[in-house]
């Protein structure tokens, strides 16, 4: 009885260590996931609610960074989030798991942010310019798009939402300014320009997005989800992702989906808590350009396009008469399935790649109708398809 009783004691004290090392143990912890070793800069709730005066001398570049920075720095706030780990024994434990950013959107407190600063979190903290924190609820997600809203209930006199202007005729050299958590230090700015527009980049379910804008304004981990502005104080962007070749902070290439996508979604992702994408039902095409041997077996009139291998029975193609792969064409130990249409192009888009084709097809909503031009038998043809809300994982 004894011996019983020691091991459950000396199994209680390893438990409990265990614990404290994993929950406190500096080392353990993410480096991104928490603030570095410096002390934070005061700003107390009068000095956020009082713009301080601007002192004479400065040029007017600096005057309207400061007086940007004054007026919607506290519509920015810092979202940490909290995952399950596992001890020893199997047991959930709650620890921090990363930190990121959100823009106010409005007084009832909805806040944008990125989908993978919010992917997977058990819990969502919130803390405002005052420093006060409140538990966040997500209201909608998009992986698609990498956005998602979350809402507070916080008082409205403490909800300072910013606005949002357009990203549609946005120039090349235009200033702008990203307000932000890097690091966990809240509310930090940085300034740049717009240097290039028209990006694509891929989010983390390998989807396309297009017309991303690009910006050498310094955006580090934790600058996720926070505003990129214009000298009018306006939204023009959301902050998503860095280029860097050391998968490290910024090297002076920062991306951020337009504020034109995030005024799209929005409405739906608030009502709906989702928002319904348009599909066409093609599951995996083969793109020729990269299976030239394909062409050139079946002796194929073309050498671009999609190869339709499977469609999502009574899916939209299906339903509209694309034929998919009727046989297996055998290349040294390889079976593919080939013989099926293949898809030329999209309302006149060419579609050389899956990725070019779910770029064209996210453009319209479930029900719009489109032209499908596919090759059958040395023939091209044209078929109408009306495209339907894709299913949701």
């Amino acid at each position: 009885m004894k011996n019983i009783i020691k091991v459950a004691f000396l199994s209680s004290v390893i438990t409990a260590a265990m614990v404290y090392v994993i929950l406190e143990w500096r080392p353990l912890r993410s480096a991104t996931s928490r603030p570095p070793d410096v002390s934070w800069a005061s700003s107390s709730s009068a000095s956020m609610s009082s713009p301080v005066p601007i002192p004479p001398g400065l040029s007017e570049d600096e005057k309207n960074n400061i007086d940007i920075y004054q007026r919607y720095s506290p519509g920015v706030v810092n979202i940490t989030t909290t995952t399950l780990a596992y001890d020893f024994f199997l047991r959930p434990i709650p620890m921090e798991s990363g930190t990121g950013s959100g823009a106010v959107i409005d007084t009832l407190g909805h806040i944008v942010t990125n989908h993978h600063v919010i992917a997977d979190a058990q819990r969502l903290e919130v803390t405002l310019w005052d420093k006060s924190k409140y538990q966040a609820k997500v209201v909608g997600d998009d992986p698609n798009h990498d956005l998602a809203v979350i809402q507070i209930d916080a008082p409205k006199d403490k909800l300072k939402p910013i606005p949002m202007g357009t990203s549609k005729g946005l120039l090349v050299g235009q200033k702008v300014l990203a307000i932000g958590n890097p690091y966990g230090l809240q509310r930090t700015m940085t300034a740049g320009i717009v240097s290039s527009l028209g990006r694509s980049i891929e989010t983390e379910n390998e989807r396309v997005i297009d017309d991303v804008i690009q910006t050498d304004a310094p955006i580090n981990p934790g600058n996720s989800g926070g505003p990129l502005m214009n000298s009018a104080g306006e939204i023009i962007g959301i902050n998503a992702a860095i280029y860097s070749t050391s998968g490290g902070g910024s090297i002076g290439i920062g991306f951020a989906i337009p504020v034109d996508t995030v005024h799209e979604i929005t409405g739906d992702l608030i009502k709906l808590g989702y928002v319904p994408h348009p599909y066409l039902g093609v599951v995996n095409p083969i793109p020729l350009a990269d299976y030239p041997f394909i062409a050139e077996a079946l002796r194929l009139n073309t050498d671009h396009g999609l190869m339709v291998t499977r469609l999502v029975p009574e899916g939209p193609a299906s339903r509209a008469g694309v034929r998919d792969a009727t046989q297996d064409l055998i290349i040294g130990n390889r079976r593919i399935a080939v013989g099926g249409d293949v898809l030329l192009a999209v309302q006149g888009r060419d579609v050389n790649s899956r990725a070019e084709l779910d770029s064209i097809i996210e453009k319209f909503k479930p029900g719009d109708r489109v032209t499908v031009t596919v090759l059958r038998a040395g023939r091209k043809m044209d078929l109408p398809v009306t495209l339907a809300e894709a299913p949701r994982r």
